[in-house]
């Protein structure tokens, strides 16, 4: 088996867009996302309740969106890139029965430390349900890694952990705690 490609800085361009990822919502994804990262607001998985709230149906929560953006980008940037940054916003509910569609593009790069900034947007039926923004540092050279073992002699102070802005951080399974505060995971 052939392992995972990873892209390095030098062969990323600004104006690179990504290969768009088409993501059908089901009512089974809605709901098993939000148990799984343990959002048990009712909205998420009891129709009723979520009518009765003002929404059309459930729709699905922000640590899923969150873990959906993420797995746009590494997919496309591979295994030996390390996210540094999720910045999103939230527009149009997702909810079963439609499609999100994810698209994006490399909008900077920062030669001294090889991090390269995705913009993303993630579109249903109602029009914009996710926009954001993604960085991740890329391994350095001319070849593409295949993994964790080319991140050594990768830029310095890549020991693989994202830094914060203050803002929520976590994805799908981090909890949503801030930096510095306790919390469960």
């Amino acid at each position: 088996m052939t392992p995972p490609r990873s892209r390095t800085y030098d062969e990323v361009a600004v104006g690179d867009t990504l290969e768009e990822l088409v993501i059908p919502l089901t009512r089974t994804m809605i709901v098993a996302t939000a148990i799984a990262t343990r959002d048990y607001q009712d909205v998420h998985h009891d129709p009723e309740l979520a009518v009765a709230r003002g929404s059309k149906d459930v729709f699905m929560n922000i640590l899923t969106t969150n873990g959906l953006v993420e797995r746009f980008v590494t997919a496309w940037a591979g295994p030996a890139a390390v996210v540094t940054a999720i910045r999103i916003r939230l527009g149009a509910p997702n909810h079963p029965g439609d499609t999100m569609v994810l698209t994006g593009a490399v909008t900077a790069k920062d030669d001294g430390d090889g991090r390269v900034e995705v913009a993303v947007r993630g579109a249903n039926g109602l029009g914009a349900h996710v926009t954001g923004t993604v960085v991740v540092r890329l391994p350095r050279g001319g070849r593409s890694g295949t993994g964790p073992a080319d991140r050594e002699g990768g830029p310095p102070g890549n020991d693989g952990r994202p830094e914060s802005d203050g803002r929520l951080e976590g994805g799908p399974y981090g909890g949503g705690r801030r930096p510095g505060k306790e919390g469960a995971a």
